[in-house]
């Protein structure tokens, strides 16, 4: 009798244990969870998300994200009385994580498109770019922009140079880069024909690798924007005061003055 007495203590102890156990881990499991909202959810920050490897727009200088994007989206945080932070994930993340509300809003040179705007609202504009074609400087395997057919282009994926290309030539093959930095070696090997990009972030990819030379000619011209969630309203309103009021005082170029190699 006194060995049952003793065999249910020690198995009401063993229960009790768990019990303890499994609400500990519930509550470690609620404290992450309460973090993570809150770095997402804090009514003091805004979340910018980018992806840094498209100069001048937004790149890498030293551990720090800059670029003109980022002085637009320091300038959007600031006239909201807000703390940037900033996410610096692959292009096509970006735009899905604004869509999941993942970021506030997107600053990554992000292209006006038909498509994009049934998910996404879009700021105003502000710039208006080129795309150009980037080939090897000394032994090209594309003549000019006419010759783009049969070819092996590079692209940034989900870039709006991406869709232009599948649906304006007949390539060989379209290779699908996250980073152009990689994108510019696998050029320089003779892995890709050509790369189809920004006019802007080609001039920085030629200036730092000598071997690459921009093709003579526009394919076509594109416009950027920020964007926010469908349905963002109240965030889009602002942003499109702050871009407005940055093109009306000449900062847009400014901003570009500083981070275009002289």
């Amino acid at each position: 009798m006194m060995k049952r007495k003793i065999g249910l203590i020690m198995l009401f102890l063993l229960l009790a244990a768990a019990v303890v156990a499994c609400g500990s881990k519930k509550e470690k499991e609620a404290d992450t969870g309460s973090k993570e909202a809150d770095i997402e959810g804090d009514a003091d920050t805004i979340i910018v998300g980018t992806e840094a490897g498209f100069a001048p727009y937004e790149y890498m200088e030293g551990n720090e994200i800059v670029g003109v994007d980022i002085d637009i989206a320091n300038a959007i945080a600031e006239h909201l009385g807000k703390e940037l932070v900033i996410k610096n994930m692959d292009f096509d993340g970006a735009l899905m994580a604004v869509q999941n509300g993942k970021v506030d809003f997107v600053a990554a040179a992000v292209s006006v498109d038909e498509e994009r705007a049934k998910v996404m609202d879009f700021s105003i504009d502000y710039i208006d770019s080129t795309e150009v074609v980037v080939v090897n400087k000394e032994a090209p395997a594309v003549a000019d922009i006419d010759d783009l057919d049969g070819k092996i282009i590079g692209v940034q994926q989900g870039n709006i140079a991406d869709f232009w290309v599948e649906e304006n030539t007949d390539a060989k093959e379209i290779k699908r880069y996250t980073k152009f930095a990689q994108a510019a070696e696998d050029l320089k090997n003779g892995k890709i024909d050509c790369i189809v990009m920004d006019e802007f972030p080609a001039q920085e990819m030629v200036a730092a690798n000598p071997e690459l030379t921009i093709l003579d000619g526009v394919l076509f011209e594109d416009k950027y924007a920020i964007a926010v969630d469908k349905g963002n309203t109240e965030l889009l309103d602002e942003i499109n005061k702050v871009i407005k009021q940055l093109k009306d005082d000449g900062k847009i170029d400014e901003f570009f003055a500083k981070h275009t190699s002289k």
